[in-house]
Protein backbone atom coordinates (compact mmCIF):
# COMPACT_ATOMS: atom_id res chain seq x y z
CA UNK A 1 0.00 0.00 0.00
CA UNK A 2 2.00 3.02 -0.87
CA UNK A 3 -0.71 5.64 0.74
CA UNK A 4 -1.34 5.73 4.83
CA UNK A 5 -4.36 6.36 7.16
CA UNK A 6 -4.41 9.49 8.12
CA UNK A 7 -5.50 9.56 11.65
CA UNK A 8 -8.01 12.20 12.61
CA UNK A 9 -7.82 14.17 16.33
CA UNK A 10 -10.41 14.33 18.70
CA UNK A 11 -9.99 17.67 20.74
CA UNK A 12 -11.25 17.51 24.20
CA UNK A 13 -11.53 20.03 26.53
CA UNK A 14 -9.20 20.90 28.89
CA UNK A 15 -10.50 21.80 32.70
CA UNK A 16 -8.94 21.37 35.90
CA UNK A 17 -5.49 20.15 34.29
CA UNK A 18 -7.16 17.22 32.29
CA UNK A 19 -8.71 16.83 29.13
CA UNK A 20 -12.31 15.49 29.45
CA UNK A 21 -14.74 14.58 26.82
CA UNK A 22 -17.72 17.05 26.56
CA UNK A 23 -20.34 15.96 29.33
CA UNK A 24 -22.80 15.82 26.16
CA UNK A 25 -20.76 14.13 24.19
CA UNK A 26 -21.39 16.57 21.30
CA UNK A 27 -18.46 17.57 19.16
CA UNK A 28 -17.81 19.76 16.28
CA UNK A 29 -16.00 19.22 13.04
CA UNK A 30 -13.64 21.58 12.17
CA UNK A 31 -12.57 21.38 8.43
CA UNK A 32 -10.62 23.29 5.61
CA UNK A 33 -12.25 26.20 3.47
CA UNK A 34 -12.62 23.15 0.87
CA UNK A 35 -14.52 21.25 3.31
CA UNK A 36 -11.70 18.28 4.36
CA UNK A 37 -12.22 17.14 7.81
CA UNK A 38 -9.46 17.83 9.58
CA UNK A 39 -10.40 17.25 13.11
CA UNK A 40 -13.07 16.79 15.69
CA UNK A 41 -13.68 19.74 18.83
CA UNK A 42 -15.52 19.18 22.12
CA UNK A 43 -18.40 21.24 22.12
CA UNK A 44 -19.15 22.19 25.80
CA UNK A 45 -22.28 21.79 27.71
CA UNK A 46 -23.72 23.50 30.35
CA UNK A 47 -21.94 20.50 32.72
CA UNK A 48 -18.99 21.79 31.27
CA UNK A 49 -19.23 25.24 32.21
CA UNK A 50 -19.88 24.58 35.87
CA UNK A 51 -17.45 21.81 36.16
CA UNK A 52 -15.03 24.74 35.04
CA UNK A 53 -16.16 27.16 37.37
CA UNK A 54 -15.56 24.66 40.19
CA UNK A 55 -12.05 23.23 39.40
CA UNK A 56 -11.27 27.38 38.84
CA UNK A 57 -12.67 28.15 41.90
CA UNK A 58 -10.43 25.20 43.88
CA UNK A 59 -7.05 26.44 42.63
CA UNK A 60 -7.70 30.06 42.84
CA UNK A 61 -6.63 30.15 46.99
CA UNK A 62 -3.39 28.79 45.99
CA UNK A 63 -2.33 30.19 42.86
CA UNK A 64 -3.15 34.17 44.66
CA UNK A 65 -0.82 32.57 47.17
CA UNK A 66 2.23 31.90 45.08
CA UNK A 67 4.46 35.73 44.89
CA UNK A 68 3.87 37.22 41.91
CA UNK A 69 7.33 36.88 40.47
CA UNK A 70 6.46 32.92 40.62
CA UNK A 71 3.03 33.49 38.69
CA UNK A 72 5.32 35.59 36.23
CA UNK A 73 8.00 32.98 35.78
CA UNK A 74 5.18 30.08 35.06
CA UNK A 75 3.43 32.59 32.34
CA UNK A 76 7.22 32.60 30.79
CA UNK A 77 7.13 29.28 30.80
CA UNK A 78 3.68 29.05 28.93
CA UNK A 79 5.75 31.69 26.27
CA UNK A 80 8.70 29.04 25.78
CA UNK A 81 6.48 26.54 25.11
CA UNK A 82 4.76 28.28 22.77
CA UNK A 83 7.52 29.68 20.72
CA UNK A 84 8.55 25.38 20.88
CA UNK A 85 4.93 24.93 19.02
CA UNK A 86 4.75 28.05 16.97
CA UNK A 87 4.62 26.17 13.72
CA UNK A 88 2.57 23.92 14.55
CA UNK A 89 -0.35 26.67 15.85
CA UNK A 90 0.56 28.80 12.69
CA UNK A 91 -0.27 25.53 10.67
CA UNK A 92 -3.36 24.64 12.34
CA UNK A 93 -4.50 27.99 11.87
CA UNK A 94 -3.36 27.89 8.18
CA UNK A 95 -5.43 24.50 7.75
CA UNK A 96 -9.11 26.32 8.52
CA UNK A 97 -8.06 29.14 6.03
CA UNK A 98 -6.17 31.84 7.75
CA UNK A 99 -3.65 33.47 5.31
CA UNK A 100 0.04 32.12 6.35
CA UNK A 101 1.57 35.69 6.90
CA UNK A 102 -1.24 36.43 9.16
CA UNK A 103 -1.18 33.40 11.00
CA UNK A 104 2.49 33.56 11.31
CA UNK A 105 1.94 36.75 13.21
CA UNK A 106 -0.75 35.71 15.51
CA UNK A 107 1.38 33.07 17.11
CA UNK A 108 3.98 35.88 17.55
CA UNK A 109 1.42 38.26 18.78
CA UNK A 110 -0.04 35.27 21.46
CA UNK A 111 3.91 34.74 22.57
CA UNK A 112 4.83 38.50 22.47
CA UNK A 113 1.82 38.68 24.98
CA UNK A 114 2.45 36.15 26.93
CA UNK A 115 6.29 37.64 27.42
CA UNK A 116 4.72 41.13 28.02
CA UNK A 117 2.40 39.84 31.34
CA UNK A 118 5.34 37.73 32.54
CA UNK A 119 7.28 40.74 32.80
CA UNK A 120 4.42 42.51 34.28
CA UNK A 121 3.65 40.12 37.34
CA UNK A 122 5.98 41.28 40.19
CA UNK A 123 4.91 45.38 38.77
CA UNK A 124 1.78 45.49 39.23
CA UNK A 125 1.52 46.45 42.60
CA UNK A 126 4.28 49.42 42.21
CA UNK A 127 2.13 51.03 39.73
CA UNK A 128 -1.10 50.45 40.82
CA UNK A 129 -0.49 50.68 44.54
CA UNK A 130 1.60 52.17 47.17
CA UNK A 131 2.11 54.08 50.47
CA UNK A 132 -0.86 57.06 50.86
CA UNK A 133 -0.31 60.25 51.91
CA UNK A 134 -3.48 60.13 54.91
CA UNK A 135 -3.61 63.02 57.88
CA UNK A 136 -2.85 61.59 61.34
CA UNK A 137 -0.44 58.75 62.67
CA UNK A 138 -0.86 55.79 60.10
CA UNK A 139 0.57 54.60 57.86
CA UNK A 140 -1.40 53.90 54.76
CA UNK A 141 -0.77 50.96 51.80
CA UNK A 142 -2.94 50.31 48.74
CA UNK A 143 -2.02 46.89 46.95
CA UNK A 144 -3.94 44.69 44.57
CA UNK A 145 -6.13 41.92 44.92
CA UNK A 146 -7.46 39.60 42.59
CA UNK A 147 -11.07 39.18 41.63
CA UNK A 148 -11.53 34.98 41.94
CA UNK A 149 -12.74 33.59 38.87
CA UNK A 150 -12.60 35.27 35.58
CA UNK A 151 -15.13 33.71 32.57
CA UNK A 152 -13.25 35.00 29.37
CA UNK A 153 -14.92 35.39 25.82
CA UNK A 154 -12.07 35.13 23.43
CA UNK A 155 -12.08 36.05 20.06
CA UNK A 156 -12.50 33.34 17.44
CA UNK A 157 -9.89 34.65 15.01
CA UNK A 158 -6.70 33.02 16.41
CA UNK A 159 -4.60 32.01 19.44
CA UNK A 160 -3.17 35.26 20.34
CA UNK A 161 -7.24 36.34 21.08
CA UNK A 162 -6.90 33.64 23.81
CA UNK A 163 -3.44 34.51 25.06
CA UNK A 164 -3.90 38.22 25.44
CA UNK A 165 -7.30 37.59 27.82
CA UNK A 166 -6.18 34.64 29.91
CA UNK A 167 -2.82 35.81 30.76
CA UNK A 168 -3.47 39.27 32.19
CA UNK A 169 -6.11 37.40 34.56
CA UNK A 170 -4.15 34.43 35.92
CA UNK A 171 -0.98 37.17 36.30
CA UNK A 172 -3.40 39.29 38.67
CA UNK A 173 -4.12 35.83 40.56
CA UNK A 174 -7.19 35.14 39.25
CA UNK A 175 -8.24 31.49 38.03
CA UNK A 176 -10.31 31.38 34.61
CA UNK A 177 -12.46 29.78 32.48
CA UNK A 178 -11.94 30.78 28.45
CA UNK A 179 -14.71 30.02 25.96
CA UNK A 180 -13.70 29.80 22.24
CA UNK A 181 -15.20 28.75 19.12
CA UNK A 182 -14.75 29.84 15.32
CA UNK A 183 -11.06 29.39 13.63
CA UNK A 184 -9.96 29.56 17.55
CA UNK A 185 -11.56 26.00 18.31
CA UNK A 186 -8.47 24.00 16.84
CA UNK A 187 -5.51 26.02 18.64
CA UNK A 188 -6.95 26.93 21.85
CA UNK A 189 -7.83 22.63 22.33
CA UNK A 190 -3.80 22.59 21.56
CA UNK A 191 -3.02 25.60 23.76
CA UNK A 192 -4.88 23.48 26.37
CA UNK A 193 -1.88 20.89 25.41
CA UNK A 194 0.58 24.29 26.05
CA UNK A 195 -0.94 25.14 29.30
CA UNK A 196 -0.39 21.32 31.00
CA UNK A 197 3.43 21.51 29.94
CA UNK A 198 4.21 24.99 31.16
CA UNK A 199 4.21 24.57 35.02
CA UNK A 200 0.87 26.03 35.34
CA UNK A 201 -1.49 24.20 38.26
CA UNK A 202 -4.09 22.17 37.41
CA UNK A 203 -7.64 24.24 37.66
CA UNK A 204 -5.60 27.80 36.94
CA UNK A 205 -6.66 27.75 33.41
CA UNK A 206 -9.61 26.01 31.81
CA UNK A 207 -10.78 25.97 28.30
CA UNK A 208 -13.92 25.66 27.05
CA UNK A 209 -14.93 25.01 22.94
CA UNK A 210 -18.01 25.51 21.80
CA UNK A 211 -20.72 28.30 20.84
CA UNK A 212 -20.81 31.68 22.84
CA UNK A 213 -24.20 32.41 21.98
CA UNK A 214 -25.26 29.37 23.94
CA UNK A 215 -22.43 29.12 26.70
CA UNK A 216 -21.63 32.50 27.52
CA UNK A 217 -25.49 33.31 29.34
CA UNK A 218 -24.64 30.39 31.67
CA UNK A 219 -21.56 31.95 32.47
CA UNK A 220 -22.99 35.23 33.53
CA UNK A 221 -25.90 33.91 35.38
CA UNK A 222 -23.15 31.41 37.19
CA UNK A 223 -22.75 32.71 41.23
CA UNK A 224 -19.38 31.38 41.40
CA UNK A 225 -18.09 33.87 38.71
CA UNK A 226 -16.74 37.04 39.88
CA UNK A 227 -15.96 38.59 36.29
CA UNK A 228 -16.79 38.39 32.90
CA UNK A 229 -14.83 39.71 29.87
CA UNK A 230 -16.97 40.21 26.74
CA UNK A 231 -14.08 41.10 24.63
CA UNK A 232 -15.24 38.34 22.04
CA UNK A 233 -19.29 38.15 23.15
CA UNK A 234 -21.20 37.86 19.35
CA UNK A 235 -22.54 41.07 18.58
CA UNK A 236 -25.86 42.20 19.86
CA UNK A 237 -25.34 39.99 23.08
CA UNK A 238 -23.44 42.23 25.49
CA UNK A 239 -26.61 44.25 26.80
CA UNK A 240 -28.25 40.54 27.81
CA UNK A 241 -24.97 39.45 29.15
CA UNK A 242 -23.98 42.42 31.16
CA UNK A 243 -27.96 42.48 32.53
CA UNK A 244 -27.48 38.96 33.43
CA UNK A 245 -24.12 39.40 35.06
CA UNK A 246 -25.56 42.63 36.98
CA UNK A 247 -28.54 40.08 38.82
CA UNK A 248 -25.76 38.54 40.96
CA UNK A 249 -23.27 41.40 41.06
CA UNK A 250 -20.58 39.92 38.27
CA UNK A 251 -18.31 42.89 36.89
CA UNK A 252 -18.37 43.18 33.03
CA UNK A 253 -15.29 44.52 31.29
CA UNK A 254 -14.63 44.59 28.08
CA UNK A 255 -10.55 44.39 27.51
CA UNK A 256 -9.66 43.75 23.98
CA UNK A 257 -6.46 41.77 25.31
CA UNK A 258 -4.90 45.64 25.63
CA UNK A 259 -1.62 45.55 26.83
CA UNK A 260 -1.39 48.17 29.34
CA UNK A 261 -1.92 48.97 33.10
CA UNK A 262 -5.93 49.50 32.53
CA UNK A 263 -6.10 45.65 31.37
CA UNK A 264 -4.95 44.89 34.45
CA UNK A 265 -6.41 46.74 36.83
CA UNK A 266 -9.92 44.98 35.07
CA UNK A 267 -8.90 41.97 37.08
CA UNK A 268 -7.98 42.83 40.04
CA UNK A 269 -9.19 45.38 43.03
CA UNK A 270 -7.53 48.02 45.54
CA UNK A 271 -7.15 46.88 49.12
CA UNK A 272 -6.13 49.84 51.37
CA UNK A 273 -5.10 48.98 54.96
CA UNK A 274 -4.51 51.30 57.89
CA UNK A 275 -1.83 50.57 60.23
CA UNK A 276 -1.07 52.70 63.42
CA UNK A 277 2.71 54.63 63.20
CA UNK A 278 4.88 55.26 65.37
CA UNK A 279 5.71 58.69 66.05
Amino acid sequence: MTGRLEVRKTYKLFIGGAFPRSESGRTTPVTTPDGRLLAHVAQASRKDVRDAVRAARGAQGAWDGRTPYNRGQIIYRVAEVLEGRSAQLAGELEAVGVASADARADVERAIDAAVYWAGFADKLDALAGGVNPVAGPFLNLSTTVPLGVCALACPGTGVHGVVSLVCPAIMAGNTVVALAGGPAALVTSTLGEVIATSDVPGGVVNLLTGDHAQLLPWLADHDDVDLIDLSGAPDGSAADLEARAADNLKRTVRTGGAEDLLTAMAFCEIRTVWHPARI
